[in-house]
């Protein structure tokens, strides 16, 4: 065996006899604890029903292995098995090859040949009609060898349908659940359970049987400089399978459409940029006759002076970049792209499900992909009411059912109530450490630092320091809570893989709604919203907390939840690609350290595997997560930050290699699993693409100050011009009747504050001045502004919706085409069936009547009755 082991290619994905086909390797190492015999017996047993199932294995001793103590069982699927297991999981065979010519002209297609694959990366194997199979007709299928029938994520696939479902120890009553490979994972009796990559990524393998498939999609798909290339998706559905090519199907196409939307983010910000200068108001608070002559009131009590207007020139400059005409312009934009999006993406998928042969693959066929973690908790069967065949049960009493459900539902009520607890301690910290950073900085030390300096402001410094630590915290949070929601959703045990993947996608997206966006809802439609007036300020908590509601800059909260929205996802997305890549390839550059230990022997295709990361049946769960989360940055908030787009371009372009990437060169091949969608993620989408109308509706309302300055423009503005709009936007106060506890202590006022000579403050609202009969109550301006952005929000809120619904209406679910092509599949399916059952039943009458022949166009009174009916 030593020199057959020699001998064998170091990418050789068969076994000994290099015919069988390594189709799943199983490792374990002996174990010299109490446990180790139990761990043996249950392999004993486990491996012995394999065999029963008709499984084929081989073992590698550990002498053979690189670190001399790991066993490796080769596993693999003989026809007989193949065949039995594709008719019950309905696997689709080609039976003829396709005679629909394409018909996809794309005008001007010249411009896009830079970004196109070659035709054989595209489109590796020809197109046929195909039919599930049917182990009793295989002549009825195209079956040039029944070796390459099946490829293998398909083969891999049956593998672990059968690893998933063998007992490791003797079956009763009593112990139901004891088998399935992931049980035999968890309680360490094997150590991991892997199919094989066909090759090394770096180069194609010298074994003339080997496909290298794994080297195409590095060559083509898994390396950086490819970013510009189109995906090969039809090799990735291949390699992987159905579910994750259906994940880099949409992340490819979301990524493209994020194009279309970052250009026009991009020239509403240019559209910022460059007229600022037209805008008045920001010049009125620049200028020293204007911001330079009126003194504000403090922002804090005791440690907060009094301050100059023009002391936020800057950041009202930096506001105008966002918030403008344009600002409007794009949300609406942005409302009609993601319907564009969405409604263009079913178009993408139901062309995808057609080519890719899931066109019937519906809620029914995935209800044979139970669990096993279901299958063993059921005792019972019952007839399935539209089969009638016997169906596994799990038989539970309402007062069990509904015990569970509460203390799911109530453990993810505390986990959001945990983070609402820390977005107010967060809230708390902005209070308090203002005070601070507005005592440190009233001097201006930070203009000595250079670029940056005369940008720092006490504003702008809580704002960071806040948005950091609320990241960490979410951070936090989220990999605590990871865990609390697989271990709930699990103590449901639902039914079907899909099942389960849906209510963990709606507890964990739930949360992370909460967790990422409520510190940018709080920015949005809360800070400054609840301040009072220098006579009568609103508190967090109470007056004696000390901790005042933040006031905003009079250039507004825009610039703050733009500062937000881009700490946090710039935040997430980096901290992301860490995660994604860099992790992974430390893990494995630090088992490569401790591989090679044994020069002298030969560093397998199943040891390179080993040594490679696990990719968990959740890996998908959580790229989609992430890719979810800045869609939601991107929609909901966009109308505070139009370049959001435009970073997640970017990022999406480094995802897509990233993701290639550590697919094939950090990660074990996954299991193949099939997905004729993306699942509950499609309503995910559609639900924040409607409630981001409604958000950005808000934002231009109640967080820019848009309205107000159309309101003083057409109704109180001098010749319908801006000319003294920061006068009129800001309210008078006597400075002698601020109280005592709200007053600035000694040595906080600038040096040029003197009280004798400025009797008046002035604070951002809308309010009476001191003298006036309804002294600091509200003016009619005040109502007209409320009633102009509620109309403002019903009018918006209605033509985004309108013109969503119409574009939805006029853009059809399935394109013509494809609609033609399965009918046209689904008739030729059923005659060619006709045909080849008359023609088998012909060639049976035939050889059971030797001299009784029966033409199609007469029936012999001397033909059976079975003739007859023929």
């Amino acid at each position: 065996m030593e020199v057959d082991k020699q001998q064998q290619s170091k990418d050789s994905v068969f076994f000994r006899d290099g015919v069988r086909r390594i189709d799943f390797v199983l490792s374990y190492v002996d174990d010299e604890d109490k446990d180790g015999e139990k761990k043996q017996e249950r392999r004993k047993v486990y491996e012995a029903n394999l065999q029963v199932a008709g499984l084929q294995l081989e073992t590698e001793d550990k002498s053979e292995s690189e670190d001399g103590k790991t066993y490796f069982l080769k596993i693999h699927a003989p026809w007989d098995v193949l065949a039995e297991h594709a008719e019950i999981l309905k696997i689709k065979v080609p039976f003829k090859a396709s005679d629909i010519p394409e018909h996809r002209d794309v005008p001007m297609s010249w411009l896009f040949t830079p970004f196109r694959l070659p035709p054989p990366v595209m489109h590796p194997e020809p197109d046929y009609f195909t039919s599930p199979f049917d182990k009793n007709k295989t002549d009825f299928f195209l079956i040039d060898d029944k070796d390459t029938l099946f490829p293998p994520s398909t083969r891999n696939r049956i593998v672990y349908y059968i690893l998933s479902r063998r007992a490791y120890q003797n079956i009763d009553c009593q112990n139901n659940d004891k088998k399935g490979i992931k049980r035999l994972l968890n309680n360490g009796t094997y150590t991991a359970a892997y199919p094989l990559h066909d090759c090394r990524y770096w180069t194609q393998s010298r074994d003339p049987n080997c496909e290298n498939e794994r080297y195409s999609l590095y060559r083509y798909w898994g390396q950086f400089f490819r970013f510009y290339k189109e995906q090969p998706l039809n090799r990735i559905r291949k390699y992987y399978g159905e579910k994750i090519g259906i994940y880099f199907a949409w992340l490819g196409f979301y990524t493209e459409m994020l194009f279309y939307a970052a250009v026009v983010g991009l020239l509403c910000f240019i559209y910022g940029a460059t007229t600022y200068d037209q805008s008045i108001w920001s010049k009125e608070i620049c200028s020293e006759s204007v911001g330079g002559n009126i003194v504000m009131c403090p922002l804090c009590d005791k440690k907060c002076g009094y301050w100059k207007l023009n002391t936020t020139c800057n950041s009202t400059w930096q506001s105008h970049l966002f918030d403008n005409v344009g600002t409007v312009f794009f949300a609406i934009f942005m409302a009609i792209w993601v319907t564009l999006f969405l409604e263009l993406w079913k178009r993408r998928q139901a062309r995808l499900e057609y080519e890719w042969d899931l066109v019937d693959f519906e809620e029914e066929q995935q209800q044979l992909q139970l669990r096993p973690e279901y299958e063993m908790k059921c005792r019972k069967q019952r007839p399935n009411r539209i089969t009638q065949e016997m169906e596994l049960v799990l038989k539970r009493s309402p007062a069990d059912l509904v015990g569970k459900l509460c203390i799911c539902w109530a453990t993810v009520m505390l986990w959001i109530a945990l983070i609402i607890a820390s977005i107010i301690g967060v809230i708390a910290y902005r209070l308090a450490v203002y005070a601070a950073f507005a005592s440190v900085m009233k001097d201006s030390p930070t203009n000595k630092i250079q670029l940056v300096g005369s940008i720092i402001t006490p504003q702008l410094a809580t704002s960071v320091t806040a948005s950091c630590i609320n990241f960490v915290i979410i951070m936090i949070l989220n990999f605590l809570y990871e865990r609390v929601a697989i271990w709930i959703t699990d103590m449901e045990i639902p039914k079907t893989h899909l099942e389960y993947e849906n209510r963990l996608t709606v507890k964990m997206f739930l949360f992370q709604f909460v967790n990422y966006y409520s510190s940018c809802f709080y920015v949005a439609f809360f800070k400054g919203k609840f301040v009072g007036y220098p006579g009568d300020y609103e508190y967090m908590f109470n007056k004696f907390s000390g901790l005042r509601n933040e006031e905003c800059d009079p250039g507004g909260c825009l610039i703050e939840l733009t500062t937000q929205l881009v700490i946090i996802m710039t935040g997430k997305q980096v901290w992301g690609n860490i995660q994604e890549a860099l992790v992974p390839w430390l893990k494995n550059w630090w088992v490569s350290k401790s591989a090679r230990n044994h020069p002298e022997s030969l560093y397998s295709r199943w040891e390179q595997d080993h040594d490679l990361q696990h990719f968990t049946q959740l890996g998908l769960f959580y790229e989609y997560l992430e890719m979810v989360i800045q869609f939601g940055f991107i929609t909901l908030f966009v109308a505070s930050f139009p370049l959001a787009p435009l970073l997640a371009l970017l990022n999406n372009i480094l995802e897509v290699r990233v993701d290639a990437w550590k697919m094939i060169t950090q990660f074990r091949r996954p299991i193949a699993a099939k997905a004729h969608s993306i699942g509950a993620w499609q309503e995910i989408l559609h639900m924040i693409a409607v409630f981001s109308v409604v958000t950005n509706a808000f934002i231009v309302a109640f967080t820019s100050d848009m309205i107000p300055r159309l309101v003083y423009l057409y109704a109180y503005g001098q010749e319908h011009t801006m000319q003294g709009y920061i006068n009129n936007s800001l309210s008078i106060f006597n400075i002698s009747q601020i109280p005592m506890d709200n007053q600035p202590e000694p040595g906080e006022n600038p040096s040029w504050f003197n009280s004798s000579v400025t009797t008046t403050c002035r604070y951002r609202d809308y309010r009476y001045p001191p003298g006036h009969d309804d002294e600091y109550k509200h003016t009619m301006q005040f109502w007209h502004i409320i009633a102009a952005k509620l109309a403002f929000i019903i009018i918006m809120e209605h033509v985004a919706f309108l013109v969503k619904f119409f574009v939805a209406w006029l853009i059809p679910d399935v394109p013509s085409d494809v609609k033609a092509r399965i009918r046209r599949e689904r008739y030729l399916i059923q005659e060619y069936l006709q045909k080849y059952e008359l023609e088998k039943l012909k060639g049976q009458i035939s050889l059971n009547n030797g001299d009784c022949t029966c033409p199609s166009e007469v029936i012999p009174t001397s033909c059976t009755p079975v003739q007859a009916r023929l």
